[in-house]
C-alpha cells in the first residue's frame, strides 16, 4: 500500500534539491521506490519511517536552508536509531555569515563544549566533524571580535616522514599537513580572506614544536591529528593557554603514527585531565561519521575487524 507526504512549496524544493537530485538517496535511505508530482512525494509500499522522516526534513530544510546527502542521512539516523536521539533545541554557529548546525548527537555534544570549556578534547574517527567543527567555531570567536587571535597547529612527524624531506620554506612544508584546517577554514572565508588575516596575524599556523615557552592570550587554539603528539607534547600545547583563550585538541586514536601506539598524547591527556572543571571530553563513534554514509559503514567494518 503506498503513502504520500505533500510538502509546502518551498519545502519540496529544499528537501529533494534542484531535479529531485537528492530523491535516489531517499530511496537507498528508506529501501523503496519513490515517485515525486508536483509537492507530492509518494512512496511505492508502506514504510513505517516515511511520513515522520519526511516531516523531519521539511524542519531541517526550512532551519538551514537545501539540505545535502549527509544532512539528510544525520536526519534519517536520528530517527532510526534510537540510541543517537537527541533533543529538539537547534543550536548553531555562525561565522562570516555561513551557520552550521550540528548533525549528529556528538556534534551537539561539541557544540556546548566550545561554548562552556577552555579545554575541549574531540576524540573519535574520521568524517565525523571533530576538526571542522571546532575550525568553524574558532573563526566565529575570532570575527566576532570575542578573540583575537586564531592559532592552529598539528605534529609534523608523521608516517616517519619530517618536514625536512619537504622542498620550500616552512610555510610551503607546512601546507600539506594543514590543508584539512584551510578546507575547513576555506568553507566561510575565500582563499584571499584567509591569506589577509595571515599576513595581519589574526591567523597564525605553527608547527607545534615552535609553540615551546610561548604564553598565547586572547586566542583559539587548536591542536589537530592529537592522536601523533607525545605525552611531553601535550602537556607542552595545554601549558601554553594564557588568559582569555581556549584550547581545543581532535585526533583520532586509530590513526596513530607514533612508533609506540600506546604513548599518544591525545589518549594520555583524556584519561588524566577528564573530570576536571573547565574540560570538557566529546568522544564520537563510527555512528556520528556524517562525512557520507560509505564512509560510515567503512569506519564500522574496519572498527569491527579491529575488534575480533
Amino acid at each position: 500500500m503506498s503513502e504520500s507526504y505533500v510538502f509546502t512549496p518551498d519545502g519540496a524544493e529544499l528537501v529533494l534539491g534542484a531535479n529531485d537530485s537528492n530523491l535516489s538517496y531517499l530511496e537507498m535511505l528508506l529501501a523503496s521506490d519513490l515517485s515525486v508530482r508536483g509537492t507530492a512525494i509518494t512512496a511505492a509500499e508502506d514504510v513505517p519511517l516515511f511520513i515522520p522522516f519526511m516531516q523531519r526534513l521539511e524542519k531541517a530544510a526550512k532551519e538551514r536552508g537545501e539540505l545535502k546527502e549527509a544532512e539528510i542521512f544525520m536526519e534519517f539516523q536520528l530517527l532510526s536509531e534510537p540510541s543517537v536521539q537527541i533533543d529538539e533545541e537547534n543550536p548553531s554557529i555562525t561565522a562570516a555569515g555561513k551557520t552550521i548546525f550540528p548533525k549528529s548527537a556528538a556534534e551537539r555534544r561539541l557544540f556546548s563544549a566550545l561554548r562552556s570549556s577552555d579545554v575541549v578534547f574531540c576524540s573519535g574517527p574520521a568524517g565525523t566533524g571533530k576538526t571542522f567543527v571546532p575550525v568553524i567555531w574558532a573563526l566565529s570567536e575570532v570575527l566576532s571580535g570575542h578573540k583575537g587571535k586564531l592559532l592552529l597547529t598539528r605534529p609534523v612527524v608523521e608516517a616517519g616522514e619530517s618536514l625536512g624531506f619537504l622542498p620550500g620554506d616552512l610555510q610551503q612544508k607546512l601546507n600539506p599537513y594543514l590543508r584539512p584546517l584551510y578546507d575547513a577554514m576555506e568553507y566561510v572565508l575565500s582563499p584571499h580572506q584567509i591569506r589577509r588575516l595571515e599576513e595581519n596575524g589574526t591567523i597564525e599556523i605553527a608547527p607545534l614544536a615552535y609553540m615551546r615557552g610561548r604564553s598565547v592570550n586572547n586566542a583559539v587554539m587548536i591542536l589537530d591529528e592529537a592522536q601523533n603528539t607525545t605525552r611531553s607534547q601535550m602537556r607542552m600545547f595545554l601549558t601554553r593557554l594564557g588568559e582569555n583563550s581556549q584550547a581545543i585538541v581532535s585526533g583520532d586514536p586509530s590513526q596513530t603514527d607514533l612508533p609506540d601506539r600506546s604513548g599518544s598524547g591525545l589518549e594520555d591527556a583524556i584519561r588524566t585531565l577528564n573530570g576536571i572543571k573547565g574540560i570538557s571530553v566529546v568522544k564520537f563513534s563510527h555512528s556520528d561519521t556524517i562525512r557520507s554514509r560509505l564512509v560510515r559503514e567503512i569506519v564500522r567494518a574496519y572498527s569491527e575487524g579491529r575488534e575480533e
